[in-house]
């Protein structure tokens, strides 16, 4: 499977600094004023996945054009407690989260007199909770209505219907327990049936923790030892096993317009000590267990976004449709050896170049060429 278009959907409720990160993202402007709803319709921006290999492959090429692998982030206007029964906007941005591969889940951890709080009080758990909250209610009601259909089919005996009646049943007490979706203990048979209703909580979930320069951070050391309500935070996402990164949202964007150096620079002075974002961007790729390959040559070096154990004709495919059905043979080298190596000629002369078939699992950082 190769993902030509992967797109993660920024939620969360009003105010936590959505608008803001997206900003920072992608470099459009889009409202970030401070009231809720000022999102409506949500917008897409697409964020070149940072990777210093592809730049020295574009060097040791001398390739006309550098192309990165990229993320559609798409800006989902704030859910709010009833979303999941159509409070606020609830419906069109449920929907919205529907059609993304996986959530960025934004979480605020500042403390900010002059920037309102939906519910009043700085409680990331509570937060969190809110939000999953909306998504397993709407999921539910999914798979009740779907339940209702098996059900009819279940009279006639098929195979299929008793399978999916089984995995809508073990989803159906998992959402009643209040747990997300993707808990729910399916097998390979099962697995199909759920992942076809697109259900929300069966999606990945990148928790991305928002602080503010110049505001009582709740991630901060005080007297010793870090505030109780991020203690809780970090236990929740120890126990469901949980992927999160920090991010300073304000300071990002007011750095997203320099160069690298600049940033690092100017970052030290505003109180950030690393790159929030390219840490949001890799770890959108680990949330979806993706992987980079490259090609390279005079004319261009571009990465490509695969799912990681894809075979090489799976690998062919994002970059064309027609690679898994025509392909032959992939010529194959790994970054590090091919620059090693000086060349790709010198490479093949040391028998660093392999020759594989359709079943080679391509591997992150390999360089290839593929034979059709």
């Amino acid at each position: 499977m190769s993902y030509s278009v992967l797109q993660i959907g920024i939620v969360g409720l009003p105010n936590v600094g959505k608008s803001t990160l997206f900003n920072a993202l992608t470099k459009k402007s889009v409202p970030a004023e401070n009231y809720p709803f000022c999102t409506i319709d949500p917008s897409v921006g697409v964020v070149a996945v940072p990777d210093d290999r592809l730049w020295k492959l574009s060097e040791f090429s001398k390739s006309a054009k550098t192309i990165p692998a990229a993320i559609e982030f798409v800006d989902i206007a704030g859910i709010v407690k009833g979303a999941s029964e159509g409070e606020g906007l609830g419906n069109k941005f449920l929907s919205n989260i529907r059609e993304v591969h996986a959530i960025a889940e934004v979480v605020r951890i500042f403390e900010d007199d002059n920037v309102i709080h939906v519910d009043g009080k700085i409680d990331p758990l509570h937060d969190v909770e809110i939000i999953n909250l909306e998504l397993i209610l709407a999921d539910t009601d999914t798979v009740k209505k779907r339940l209702g259909n098996v059900d009819r089919e279940m009279k006639k005996g098929t195979k299929e219907a008793v399978i999916e009646h089984g995995a809508l049943e073990k989803v159906h007490a998992m959402l009643l327990a209040g747990k997300l979706a993707q808990d729910a203990s399916l097998n390979e048979l099962e697995l199909p049936f759920i992942k076809g209703l697109q259900l929300l909580t069966m999606k990945p979930i990148l928790y991305v923790l928002n602080k503010k320069g110049g505001a009582r951070n709740l991630d901060e050391m005080r007297d010793g030892a870090s505030d109780e309500r991020f203690t809780k935070l970090l236990k929740f996402f120890a126990d469901t096993k949980s992927l999160y990164v920090i991010v300073d949202a304000g300071i990002e964007q007011e750095l997203k317009d320099l160069t690298a150096s600049e940033k690092e620079t100017f970052r030290k002075e505003l109180g950030g000590e690393d790159d929030g974002i390219n840490n949001l961007i890799t770890k959108g790729y680990e949330l979806l267990d993706l992987i980079t390959y490259f090609t390279t040559g005079e004319d261009e070096s571009r990465a490509w976004t695969i799912l990681r154990n894809s075979t090489a004709p799976i690998a062919g495919t994002a970059i064309h449709t027609d690679f898994k059905d025509k392909f032959i043979r992939a010529e194959v080298i790994a970054y590090d050896a091919l620059l090693g190596a000086g060349s790709l000629a010198l490479a093949r002369d040391k028998g660093l170049l392999r020759t594989e078939g359709k079943e080679y699992i391509v591997k992150d950082g390999d360089v290839i060429e593929f034979r059709i």
